[in-house]
């Protein structure tokens, strides 16, 4: 392939990429360069960076960015190693695989505010599981008080997004080479030496990619966070830093300072992944 030909695939999704992603990267640091309302949208008023100063400034921009960091270090790990798990069952199952298959994808396939809006209505004041702790243990649990529902929040994101990890990881099981298997039982391996020897090793590309899919998601989450919440402003403990950022945008409604913040946030992902992009690419570098 020369490069006309090679331009001539490629080119239409650069330009795609391009208008859908820098554009809108662009929009937004020239934005966060004004005082923007909704009064005013028409005239902005430039303050150069004294939106980025203010944000980095916010005691409660940090809050939400450790609250972001700490839903990250709790649920990806939690969500991959469980993923795992179910996965090596799957594998080992042959009868209804396809059904047990189905049963675990359905929290991923249903749309987000709805899977949510039933996850909350099962642990509400009248749902399933405050009914069954006073019924059947004479324990009166609220879910949805300020301590508590963080955990609740974990639960959920974990509930959510493991059927992606289920779905990856068994796919991957799949191409796990016999050869070695049947050499390392041969030799007395025992079953946990050849997950951790050579089933895991075989899956690192995947743990990475993972992590990288999760790692996103989880630094953007949102709908989970307004559904289980409802803006309730008790609770300040479970703030994410796009749930910060939409209350800037549109309760505060100061626009400026919001385009700033979705630029501080954009710059503070891409640090977090360089680790695993570095990763990535010296894997890719070994294979060939």
């Amino acid at each position: 392939m020369n490069r006309r030909q090679f331009w001539f695939f490629v080119g239409p999704s650069v330009v795609i990429m391009v208008t859908l992603m820098v554009v809108p990267l662009l929009a937004a640091v020239w934005l966060g360069l004004h005082y923007i309302t909704f009064r005013n949208v028409t005239t902005p008023e430039w303050v150069g960076l004294e939106n980025y100063v203010y944000m980095l400034s916010d005691s409660r921009f940090w809050s939400s960015l450790g609250f972001t960091l700490l839903y990250i270090v709790v649920t990806v790990p939690t969500h991959i190693v469980l993923g795992l798990i179910v996965a090596l069952l799957l594998d080992q199952v042959s009868t209804l695989r396809g059904v047990y298959l189905a049963a675990t994808l359905l929290p991923f396939i249903v749309t987000p505010i709805v899977g949510t809006l039933v996850y909350r209505q099962t642990f509400d004041r009248y749902g399933i599981y405050p009914y069954i702790l006073e019924r059947v243990f004479g324990i009166e649990y609220n879910f949805f008080a300020p301590d508590h529902i963080t955990l609740l929040v974990f639960f959920q994101a974990i509930w959510y997004i493991t059927p992606f990890a289920v779905v990856t990881l068994f796919a991957g099981l799949q191409t796990v080479p016999e050869e070695p298997l049947e050499a390392a039982i041969v030799d007395g391996a025992t079953w946990l030496q050849r997950l951790w020897h050579i089933i895991i090793p075989h899956l690192r590309s995947l743990f990475i990619f993972i992590a990288l899919i999760s790692i996103m998601d989880a630094y953007r989450v949102f709908d989970s966070i307004f559904v289980l919440t409802k803006q309730n402003p008790i609770y300040t403990n479970i703030e994410t830093l796009m749930y910060y950022n939409y209350k800037v945008a549109v309760q505060f409604q100061n626009l400026g300072r919001a385009n700033a913040m979705s630029v501080l946030t954009v710059i503070g992902i891409l640090i977090i992944l360089i680790p695993f992009l570095y990763m990535t690419y010296k894997q890719q570098r070994e294979e060939r």
